[in-house]
């Protein structure tokens, strides 16, 4: 019987750790940056930007259309003719019906674009189209990456709250337990028990908060990775760590190219974008040159009777150029070459502007990142000294040196900088990824 229970178990165990997993942070980036629906998204668009390249590619080549008519004439249309043909008298004009009443017209033509301004810009602008495509992809998964940064932290940040407050409440709990027993010994006043019972409701009402928003951090986090809500999910990586980790691994600006920044090159791009469609609208003004080659059958009947073995069909070929050369708009082209040529100015002043606006990004994302370690190296001081001072209260309280209120008071100093601790360490984490996402090189 206990070897049956033992097999259950190993086998409801194995199927729990089947329901769950554990992410370290890099992990948790590169699943979110598979599975996130806005990368996911951003990586359709990357397709559907190189299906439009052969759709681009493909106007300039070969074309063949079929074409299949048939004309059922109701009432044929009525030709004069001068009666003078046919021996009548001259001025008057004979009434006659040319053609079959049914008629069926089978043809397949080919074209082939010889030139074409606009196709010659659109070949030309390919490899600008899809770079604009992978810059895009690229910019949006460093949004990701962030995202998941973030929401990681914050889950971690609302398990160490849990974790605080569960430390805090076993520590009233017991101070709470003690002077209960000495006021039931008649050494203490009742104040002294009341104000520890309400800190000690207080920290509960927080701690019962926190388990709520713990819960719901990590479906945040869930979410942003594409990961399922109702399985568990794990955080293999601690505040400390990653804190630890941010500060110690920190890239030097020193090597910092601008013109490998994603902002830049996103700037640059949207200006050879911009200059591209200037060029577009003025090969607008070009002639359009093409050659075709046409083939088919006629069939004439005055009855449906195309798929008789006696019905007669009248082969023709044709071959030939057409050229189509714009002459005159009403000044149209001229107005829409001018509104292309301003935009292109508008994309230079705004690569201008992108340029300086990253330099004053990255300064201040550095003096933001080091304020971030500044603060955190104060708050674990602080933690250390106000922890100090808690226990020393403790003692007194217990000995009955100071009041409750005296106590609660330390308490309180104590809390408020253990959150500030925790909040200064998710401060490192995320000033360190807005640093990095600057520095980073493409």
């Amino acid at each position: 019987m206990k070897h049956k229970i033992l097999v259950i178990s190993l086998v409801l165990y194995s199927l729990f750790l089947k329901s769950q997993d554990s992410f370290t942070l890099n992990e948790a980036v590169e699943f979110g940056l598979i599975n996130n629906s806005i990368a996911k998204n951003a990586t359709n668009d990357v397709k559907i930007a190189n299906a439009k390249k052969w759709e681009t590619i493909a106007t300039g080549l070969p074309q063949i259309n079929s074409f299949i008519e048939y004309n059922n004439n109701i009432k044929q249309p009525i030709s004069l003719v001068p009666a003078e043909f046919f021996g009548g008298n001259p001025g008057e004009f004979s009434e006659l019906s040319f053609g079959t009443k049914q008629t069926i017209d089978g043809s397949v033509t080919l074209t082939q674009l010889l030139f074409d301004g606009s196709y010659s810009v659109g070949l030309s602008s390919i490899k600008l189209y899809m770079d604009i495509a992978y810059k895009a992809k690229i910019k949006t998964d460093l949004e990701v990456k962030k995202s998941i940064i973030s929401a990681y932290s914050n889950a971690l940040v609302s398990e160490e709250r849990v974790k605080i407050l569960e430390k805090n409440l076993n520590n009233v709990k017991s101070n709470l337990d003690e002077i209960e027993k000495i006021y039931q010994s008649g050494l203490t006043e009742i104040e002294n028990v009341e104000q520890l019972k309400i800190t000690y409701v207080s920290i509960k009402n927080s701690l019962d908060y926190s388990y709520k928003l713990n819960k719901t951090s990590l479906n945040l986090l869930k979410l942003i990775i594409g990961y399922d809500i109702d399985k568990e999910l794990i955080l293999s990586n601690s505040l400390q760590d990653l804190t630890l980790k941010s500060i110690l691994e920190k890239k030097s600006i020193e090597n910092f190219e601008i013109d490998k920044n994603i902002d830049y090159l996103l700037a640059l791009n949207n200006t050879k974008s911009q200059k591209t469609l200037l060029t577009l609208e003025k090969s607008k003004a070009l002639p359009t040159l093409r050659a075709f080659i046409k083939g088919g059958y006629d069939g004439n009947n005055d009855s449906f009777r195309f798929f008789k073995s006696d019905q007669k069909w009248y082969g023709y070929s044709i071959a030939g150029v057409s050229m189509s050369v714009p002459i005159f708009s009403s000044l149209r082209k001229s107005a829409k070459t001018q509104q292309a040529r301003i935009e292109f100015e508008k994309s230079k002043i705004d690569l201008s502007e992108s340029k300086k606006r990253i330099i004053i990004e990255l300064d201040n994302a550095e003096s933001e990142y080091q304020y971030a370690v500044s603060s955190y190296n104060s708050n674990v001081e602080n933690v250390k000294l106000a922890e100090k001072i808690e226990r020393k209260n403790q003692i007194k309280f217990i000995e009955g040196l100071i009041s409750g209120l005296d106590l609660r008071q330390a308490q309180i100093q104590l809390y408020s900088i253990q959150n500030q601790l925790i909040q200064s360490m998710l401060e490192v984490i995320n000033k360190k990824t807005n640093l990095e996402g600057i520095l980073t090189q493409n």
